[in-house]
């Protein structure tokens, strides 16, 4: 297999930098990233992968080295979607319907908009950890009934302040655990026990990478008369996997769509039914004080709103099969990244 490596692709979009490896004329596979990360993160599991597979991880508008566009937050997530959308074009993957795809918590999000606005380019996806079909946070039930009209407790006001201050001086220090993004990535978005086997400066240093503004990460924030006082905004990153905005329940409506694969970890504090980003999660456990109780605002069940819109997809003549991995926690391709390259694989195999 060729090197893991970075260029630069021009798009009618936006000038856009991409990770690839494998041959160029090899089964091509969409890589697609999560939050605060780019697609450089894919290295270890793009090392395991089948040498005649094409990767092709681009780093997603706000991060890396892809030209920082704004984010207009009131799409969901299609701003993200469409660049990658333009990006196969320009590469000339696009109606083919033999390209596969893998996207890791953002990243699952994007590639579940793309299914839904284009879904015969993709002949299998691998959802790795993803967002849920209903956003990030402020939501309830199976279907994502919002708790508030104004989907308080989502979007750009949620991120922690001095996160992003030091996100934003490239700090990479590593003094405190609750807030250098050193420790926040090791912490949540790392290898976990597969420490020792990764290079940890690379990842913080395509962390610092990322666009930090109101057109970027985090985004603008909003006010809210409705606990926990703030709301998405319109612009950014977190605004835009508000569920105000990111909606891809219609992705249970498609009809004969390709082999989805679902990988999640059981220690996932990042998307699960609990989370610990979900500020009505950290309310209950008394973190974020004044919290009006679970029948105003429980934690969000990420995991069981992903799973009925698989279940109505699967009723619409999709496949689709959930793969947990016991003890695993968000940075999946990162701690057990031949599980991933083997799933992604077996994901290819049976389209």
């Amino acid at each position: 297999m060729t090197e893991f490596a970075g260029s630069f692709v021009d798009t009618p979009r936006l000038r856009q930098h991409v990770w690839t490896s494998g041959p160029e004329d090899g089964r091509p596979l969409l890589l697609v990233h999560g939050n605060i990360t780019t697609g450089g993160f894919w290295r270890y599991v793009a090392e395991r992968l089948p040498t005649d597979v094409r990767v092709i991880a681009p780093d997603l508008r706000s991060f890396g080295r892809t030209e920082p566009k704004p984010i207009d937050a009131t799409r969901g997530l299609r701003d993200m979607a469409d660049d990658v959308h333009a990006l196969l074009e320009t590469l000339g993957l696009t109606g083919r319907g033999d390209v596969h795809a893998a996207g890791w918590s953002m990243g699952g999000g994007v590639l579940q908009q793309y299914l839904v606005d284009h879904p015969h380019d993709l002949a299998g996806l691998t959802l790795v950890a993803p967002l849920s079909p209903y956003g990030f946070g402020g939501c309830r039930g199976a279907d994502g009934e919002p708790c508030t009209p104004d989907w308080a407790g989502t979007g750009a006001g949620t991120a922690a302040p001095d996160f992003v201050r030091r996100l934003a001086a490239r700090d990479a220090s590593s003094d405190d655990p609750q807030s250098a993004p050193r420790e926040v990535l090791l912490t949540f978005f790392g290898p976990g026990p597969n420490r020792p086997n990764v290079d940890e400066d690379f990842l913080v240093d395509q962390l610092l990478t990322t666009a930090v503004g109101d057109d970027q990460y985090p985004g603008d924030g909003a006010a809210s008369e409705h606990w926990p006082n703030v709301g998405p905004g319109t612009r950014g990153v977190m605004n835009s996997m508000s569920g105000k905005y990111h909606d891809t329940s219609a992705l249970g409506d498609l009809a004969d769509g390709p082999p989805i694969t679902w990988l999640r970890g059981t220690a996932d504090q990042v998307v699960s039914d609990r989370s610990m980003f979900d500020l009505a999660t950290l309310g209950e456990l008394g973190v974020v004080p004044g919290w009006p109780g679970a029948d105003v605002m429980p934690p969000q069940p990420m995991e069981t709103q992903l799973r009925a819109v698989l279940e109505r997809y699967a009723g619409n003549g999709g496949r689709w099969r959930e793969v947990v991995l016991d003890g695993v926690a968000h940075g999946i391709p990162r701690e057990v990244p031949d599980v991933v390259a083997a799933e992604i694989e077996r994901t290819m195999a049976d389209a």
